[in-house]
């Protein structure tokens, strides 16, 4: 699931919280996650152009300390959410609103420290004189764009993360009848290209070099981007969707079928925030485009659901709409669903979260391994014992052989039934000796497990002999 920090959607619930506060809220999302079995958290570590992490780049984020003067909490709050994952078995996913850069709309109400206030030469409003208008860095503008490479590459150095995560902004949502001011930009760095293709231009770019950068820091930290649902239209480009909604690729120049076929992405998150049936943007359609993109590439499929819609008029006011969309997903080439967002996975609105997760998360799951990423298959470990107790728990006791295992994954086999091997449960730790208990065994039945390990990024090794358990 997709936690959420701007305008304290999610987490923190409110700014300015102690650290036993926040460090208390964020191990219950952990807890919702664990109950729906997911494997990996998304967290918005730079919603505004700020951190939640001790930066030399970017100042404190407002929707922590409840300050937009960069005061530190005093802290390490990235540290902390990390470690509190990891231990959980989950993969923590750093999540980045790249060109964002604050919520006020204007230069004169950033404090001195703010790096725009430094380098005003980068900085858009958009949309100029409204309201709602924030600042934003200048994606045309190379040295704008290389310090926004660098203070996202600086929590990569400094912090175990699974993956960096860019939702759908980079340049922003086009507000009617303003244009995002970077003619400046463009009369010097445009090279005779149309404005469109010179601003997708600077978000190519942008993505191209994110991924070169942080595969040369750590190989193995994941890329990916959850872009607008609609690339392009058919009647814009055969090679388009069957949809007639909003295309990404000239509204906000994002090119997302390209850093497909490019091999610049290791995921992609299409957010398909439609239902099914809808006439211009179709559930039905979109996935099985979203599909044939990833063919023939190393680029996992995940789907972005709307949680978030539940609950709405129409077709949302239905609780088996997400049920129904994720086993269509089921059909097609789908690694995986990420959930908008936190809140409404909690929530459970008219009860569709319970209906979806008897469904389709009933039990743990691997997060799918990346096999063009460097791994290394875990020799099988040693199963050593395998214990019931009174009650009917299983208690088992197993070896890690080598150092490629950092987690192992736990299998079980009802052998009065023809059921095949089930996954039960995954363990964290790799060397030296292991012990989990099976605590839904049932008294009365006979099982056999394995155990199987499992590096950093999920490559999955060879079983362990078997142990049986025999009825109590």
């Amino acid at each position: 699931m997709w936690l959420t920090t701007v305008s304290n959607r999610d987490f923190p619930s409110r700014p300015g919280l102690d650290v036993a506060t926040i460090q208390a809220e964020y191990r219950t999302w952990l807890d919702v996650a664990q109950r729906m079995n997911h494997n990996a958290v998304f967290v918005h570590v730079r919603p505004s152009g700020d951190a939640f992490w001790p930066s030399d780049y970017v100042l404190w984020s407002e929707w922590l300390t409840g300050r937009r003067d960069g005061t530190s909490p005093g802290w390490d709050p990235m540290a902390f959410m990390v470690a509190e994952t990891h231990a959980r078995n989950m993969e923590f996913h750093a999540w980045f609103n790249p060109y964002k850069a604050s919520q006020a709309g204007n230069l004169a109400d950033l404090p001195p420290n703010h790096p725009l206030a430094r380098h005003p030469e980068w900085a858009v409003s958009y949309p100029q004189g409204s309201k709602s208008a924030r600042l934003y860095y200048n994606p045309g503008i190379p040295e704008a764009r290389r310090y926004v490479e660098d203070s996202i590459l600086e929590p990569v150095r400094k912090y175990d993360l699974d993956g960096v995560h860019f939702d759908d902004f980079f340049y922003p949502y086009p507000a009617p009848k303003k244009d995002f001011l970077d003619q400046q930009a463009f009369a010097q760095y445009g090279g005779g290209a149309t404005k469109a293709d010179w601003r997708r231009q600077n978000v190519n770019q942008f993505v191209r070099e994110m991924n070169a950068r942080i595969k040369e820091i750590k190989p193995w930290v994941k890329f990916g981007i959850s872009p607008f649902g609609i690339w392009r239209n058919q009647t814009s480009d055969p090679k388009g969707s069957a949809t007639n909604g909003l295309e990404s690729y000239g509204a906000i120049y994002a090119d997302t079928r390209l850093w497909v076929k490019q091999g610049w992405l290791d995921y992609v998150v299409p957010q398909l925030y439609w239902y099914i049936g809808f006439d211009k943007a179709d559930y039905a359609k979109l996935l099985p485009w979203w599909s044939s993109v990833v063919e023939g590439t190393d680029v996992q499929l995940y789907i972005g659901q709307a949680d978030y819609r539940v609950g709405e008029k129409g077709p949302w006011g239905d609780p088996a709409q997400l049920d129904r969309q994720l086993a269509l997903n089921t059909k097609y080439s789908v690694s995986g669903s990420i959930h908008f967002s936190a809140r409404q996975v909690r929530d459970d609105v008219l009860g569709a979260v319970s209906r979806y997760r008897k469904a389709h998360y009933g039990g743990p799951a691997l997060v799918p391994a990346m096999r063009h990423l460097p791994g290394i298959r875990p020799f099988p470990p040693k199963l050593n014992t395998a214990h019931r107790d009174a009650e009917g728990a299983v208690t088992l006791g197993w070896t890690a052989q080598g150092d490629a295992a950092v987690r192992h994954a736990v299998y079980r086999v009802e052998l009065e039934t023809a059921d095949p091997p089930q996954l039960i449960g995954t363990v964290t730790g790799g060397a030296g000796r292991v012990s989990w208990t099976d605590r839904t065994a049932t008294v009365g039945k006979a099982y056999a497990y394995c155990v199987t390990g499992l590096d950093r990024l999920w490559n999955e090794g060879p079983a362990s002999m078997a142990e049986v358990v025999a009825r109590s």
